[in-house]
This record gives C-alpha cells, sequence and structure tokens, in this order.
C-alpha cells in the first residue's frame, strides 16, 4: 500500500453583504468570502492538500480564476473534481484534517453539516473527516474580521 499526505491552505477576504459558504454551508454573518468561485476557504485548502499529496499542483493550476467556467460555481463540485484527479492516479481518501481560523461567526453549530457536505463531495464517510476552529484573538486581519483562513492535511492511499 502506498500512502501519501498533503498540506493546503487557502485565505480569503471578508466583505460586507457577501455570502459566507464554508464546507458548502451557508454561514449567518454581515461579511463573506470574497473569490471567483463561492470562496469556499475550507473546500479550497482540502483540494490543495489533495492535489499536492497526488503531486497534482494545485487549486489555480486546475482551476484558474480567470477562467469564467468557476465564476460562482459551489467549491464542493472543485472538491469532487479533485477526488476524480487523484482517482486517476490511483489513489482514494484515506481522511482530511482541517482548521479554520475566524473571528466570527462562531461555527460549532455548523461543523457536522460541513463534515457531512465534505464527505459526500469527497466520496468518503464522516468520520474520515475533521474539522475544527479557532480565533485570531482579536490579533491580525482575521482577528479584524478582513480575513478567513483554512488549513488542510490529507492522507491519500493506494492499494
Amino acid at each position: 500500500m502506498k500512502i501519501k499526505v498533503g498540506f493546503g491552505f487557502d485565505v480569503h477576504q471578508l466583505k460586507d453583504d457577501h455570502p459566507f459558504i464554508v464546507g458548502g454551508v451557508k454561514l449567518e454573518h454581515h461579511r463573506g468570502a470574497f473569490g471567483h468561485s463561492d470562496a469556499d476557504v475550507l473546500a479550497h485548502a482540502i483540494c490543495d492538500a489533495l492535489l499536492g499529496a497526488a503531486n497534482l499542483g494545485d487549486i489555480g493550476h486546475h482551476f484558474k480564476n480567470t477562467d469564467e467556467r468557476w465564476r460562482g460555481i459551489s467549491s464542493l463540485i472543485l472538491l469532487t473534481k479533485c477526488v476524480e484527479l487523484i482517482g486517476e492516479k490511483g489513489f482514494k481518501v484515506g481522511n482530511v484534517d482541517a482548521m479554520l481560523c475566524l473571528e466570527a461567526p462562531k461555527i460549532k453549530p455548523y461543523i457536522e453539516e460541513m463534515k457531512v457536505n465534505i464527505a459526500k463531495a469527497m466520496r468518503c464517510d464522516v468520520e474520515d473527516i475533521s474539522i475544527k476552529a479557532t480565533t485570531g484573538e482579536t490579533m491580525g486581519f482575521v482577528g479584524r474580521e478582513e480575513g478567513v483562513v483554512a488549513y488542510a492535511t490529507c492522507l491519500i492511499q493506494k492499494d
């Protein structure tokens, strides 16, 4: 069995009156993430972790922000496409461990739904998806609610 590990990171600027989609869930908040797609920072970090583990480059290589096909698209679709790409190399998802860093809103009420959405997009068990969150303790761009950050690690494997 071959096992590989990947790491992903993403950051998005927060702007007033934008939707705030994280893990495929619309968060109730007055600010939201700005980006070419739906700006789902969690899905983007996981995409990069998967692609990196399989040595397939990064999300920007596969889904350019200058390509109108990806404008406003659900990042869960991009995540499914990344799973398909690693599958073409014979890999399947082992697990994902992700960390969100945002000052507000508190995401504990949303985590289970995020896990279900991510697992469905990745065609894996919910038990294989871990999502945690922390704040910026009022420091930096996260603490000032100017941006949101996500980190993700994943394990992929093939027999």
